[in-house]
């Protein structure tokens, strides 16, 4: 009769047991790391498509109100951009960008209540200005896109103006330019043409 090796146990090593802790932590390093910045893509997607909104709305605008700002293509606002805000009322929405976003972005809404938000959740502000001033309104400069500090939420309408590549460039006042930061890198100008 054979005798039994009692010694013989299944199960796994050491060295196995390290190897799969390993294989699973690059694989949940590598999400961890690829996430955020799908989710930054992602936002910005919904930004390029809110500003292509802006951009059919002035175009409406326009249409609307062709031949009453002096040739102009746009409604020009004066001092500071429009901060988004919550809700509509006469004392927050004296701003041209406000009723401009009140009266277009928000169509067939609630008028009173504003729906024009950012991706991240923050309202999205405005400033109508025109590319050809000689001073622009707050210190805005539409060369300076790196400036974040100045541009986060702030979507600024150049009447006068199209885009070459990231900035705006000079054109009829006819023609405007939307630029807009981007959460990933740089800034996205779309314009009218």
């Amino acid at each position: 009769m054979a005798k039994a090796n009692i010694n013989t146990k299944t199960g796994f090593t050491i060295i196995e047991v390290v190897l799969v802790l390993a294989i699973a932590g690059l694989i949940f390093l590598m999400v961890f790391v690829a996430l955020p910045a799908l989710q930054r893509s992602q936002r910005d997607t919904a930004r390029r498509n809110d500003l292509a909104r802006v951009d059919t709305s002035l175009v409406q605008y326009h249409t609307n109100n062709q031949g009453t700002n002096n040739g102009s293509n746009l409604p020009i606002a004066s001092g500071s951009p429009w901060e988004g805000t919550a809700t509509f009322n006469n004392d927050n929405c004296s701003n041209t960008a406000c009723r401009f976003v009140r009266n277009y972005m928000n169509a067939g809404t609630d008028t009173t209540t504003n729906t024009f938000q950012d991706p991240d959740g923050t309202y999205y502000g405005m400033q109508i200005i025109d590319f050809n001033a000689t001073t622009y309104p707050d210190g805005f400069n539409y060369q300076s896109v790196a400036n974040t500090t100045q541009m986060n939420h702030i979507i600024y309408v150049l009447n006068g103006a199209r885009c070459n590549g990231e900035v705006a460039v000079g054109d009829t006042a006819r023609h405007f330019a939307i630029i807009y930061r981007l959460e990933g890198a740089g800034t996205y100008c779309i314009d009218d043409q």
